[in-house]
């Protein structure tokens, strides 16, 4: 069976990575990071493999996420 990704809202992308919110936003824009949109509630989801791997490439240890 294949596993589902695992996502992370805007907020918890942030907070992983130590910055602000509008940092997580700004970085979707420019393409850094990918997000696609919730069907229903339209928030933004970014694969946390993604946040682990931006995590890596500025250096960032990533904190573990409250879920």
């Amino acid at each position: 069976m294949r596993k589902k990704p695992e996502f992370l809202l805007v907020g918890e992308a942030a907070e992983r990575l130590g910055v602000a919110v509008q940092t997580i936003r700004n970085w979707i824009a420019a393409g850094k990071l990918r997000a696609k949109r919730h069907p229903m509630n339209q928030y933004r989801l970014i694969p946390k493999t993604d946040i682990d791997a931006l995590a890596r490439e500025i250096g960032a240890t990533p904190k573990p996420s409250k879920t």
